[in-house]
C-alpha cells in the first residue's frame, strides 16, 4: 500500500510538472508488460498466475485517477488480462495492436504512428512484453533501444509525456 501510495505521487508530481509542455501530443503513454504469467511459455493462451492478476489490480489502482482514454494491448491473453482491470473501471475497449511488421519482426513504429494520430490528446496505457517494450519507448522517440526488461521483470511502468519540440520525458518507475 505504501509503495502504490508513493509510486502515485510520484507519477502525479510527474505528470503535473511535465504535461503543460504537452499540448500538441498525447498528455502521457503508460507502458507496462504483461503480468506475471501462469507458466514459462509463450503461447498466446498464456493467461496470468494469481500473482500476476494481483499485479494487474495494483495497475488499475494505480491508474485509476491518472485519465487514461485509451488502452491497447497486443491480442494474447496476458496482455489483455493486465489491461482488463482498468478497462473495466475506465469502462474502455482495449484495443488490439499487432507488434510485428509486414517482415514478422518486432516494430511498434505503426502503433506510435496510430497513437500520435488517433490519440493525439489523450492519456494511454499500452501493454506489451518484454521484448516490445524498448521498440515501442524507441518509437515513441525515447531513445530507449537498450532498456532491458529481464525474463522475471515484471513491475516496470514507464511514462513517456512528450515535450512538443523535444525529445519526450522518460520515466521508469516500479509498481
Amino acid at each position: 500500500m505504501k509503495r502504490t501510495l508513493a509510486a502515485s505521487r510520484i507519477l502525479a508530481a510527474a505528470l503535473a510538472f511535465a504535461l503543460p509542455c504537452a499540448l500538441l501530443a498525447q498528455k502521457a503513454v503508460f507502458v507496462v508488460r504483461h503480468a506475471e504469467k501462469a507458466s514459462e511459455g509463450n503461447d498466446a493462451s498464456v493467461p496470468l498466475s494469481s500473482a500476476g492478476t494481483a499485479r494487474a489490480e495494483r495497475l488499475a489502482a494505480l491508474l485509476k485517477n491518472s485519465g487514461v482514454s485509451a488502452i491497447y494491448s497486443t491480442d494474447t491473453v496476458r496482455t489483455r488480462k493486465t489491461a482488463e482491470p482498468l478497462a473495466a473501471s475506465r469502462k474502455l475497449d482495449i484495443r488490439i495492436y499487432n507488434p510485428t511488421g509486414p517482415d514478422g519482426h518486432v516494430s511498434l513504429t505503426a502503433l506510435a504512428e496510430k497513437l500520435k494520430r488517433e490519440n493525439s490528446s489523450d492519456v494511454v496505457l499500452v501493454v506489451g512484453h518484454s521484448n516490445t517494450i524498448a521498440p515501442l519507448l524507441t518509437a515513441l522517440g525515447c531513445g530507449a533501444e537498450s532498456v532491458p526488461i529481464a525474463g522475471e521483470d515484471y513491475d516496470n511502468l514507464f511514462v513517456v509525456v512528450p515535450q512538443g519540440g523535444s525529445p519526450p520525458l522518460l520515466l521508469r518507475l516500479r509498481y
